[in-house]
This record gives C-alpha cells, sequence and structure tokens, in this order.
C-alpha cells in the first residue's frame, strides 16, 4: 500500500508530465509560439483534463492537494492569454479541486 507522500509524488510526477508552462509557455513569451496555437491549446487541454483525474482520484490529504493547487498555474496561462477564466475545462478543474479540499482529511 502507498503512503501519502508516495501518493503525492506520484500525482506530481504524473501532472509534470504534460505541463505546458515548463514546455511550451516559454516559446509564448518569446512569441515564437502564439497563445491560441492549436497544438498547444490541445496539450493545454490535456494537462488541465490530467489535472483533474489527479485530483479525484483520491488519497490525497488536505495538505497534500494545496501541495499541487492548480491555480497558481491557471492563473498564469490566463494572464499570458493561452487559457480563459470562462474556459469550461478551467471552471472543472477549478470545482473538483475546490471538492477535493473540502472532503479530504487533514
Amino acid at each position: 500500500m502507498e503512503s501519502g507522500e508516495q501518493i503525492l509524488q506520484r500525482a506530481i510526477v504524473t501532472i509534470s508530465q504534460s505541463d505546458p508552462i515548463t514546455k511550451l509557455l516559454n516559446q509564448v513569451m518569446l512569441g515564437r509560439m502564439k497563445p491560441t496555437d492549436t497544438g498547444l491549446k490541445a496539450v493545454t487541454g490535456s494537462w488541465l483534463g490530467t489535472y483533474q483525474k489527479v485530483i479525484e482520484s483520491g488519497g490525497l490529504s488536505r495538505q497534500d492537494l494545496r501541495r499541487i493547487d492548480p491555480n497558481p498555474r491557471i492563473a498564469l496561462l490566463i494572464e499570458c492569454g493561452v487559457l480563459t477564466e470562462d474556459q469550461s475545462d478551467v471552471a472543472a478543474l477549478r470545482a473538483s479541486f475546490d471538492r477535493a479540499v473540502a472532503t479530504a482529511t487533514e
């Protein structure tokens, strides 16, 4: 059986593998890629879905969830024009995160 720390580390690795910030956001900032690029949108959409699955998979404490809070990363992607506040997948991820925090153990 996995410990809480092992579950958290697996969650971080899973989220990081498709993270558009580390792989593609620099390209947007340098002007080599537009925030509306189809490929970037696909990677970002996949990342949002992966993030939501990790959060909904359970096993994370409230403290663990705070460590992987998606809101700062979402805010950065919104600031750069890659995401928008009113996107359904952004709202779904935020709602899943809020539910997970509300029901998680300390």
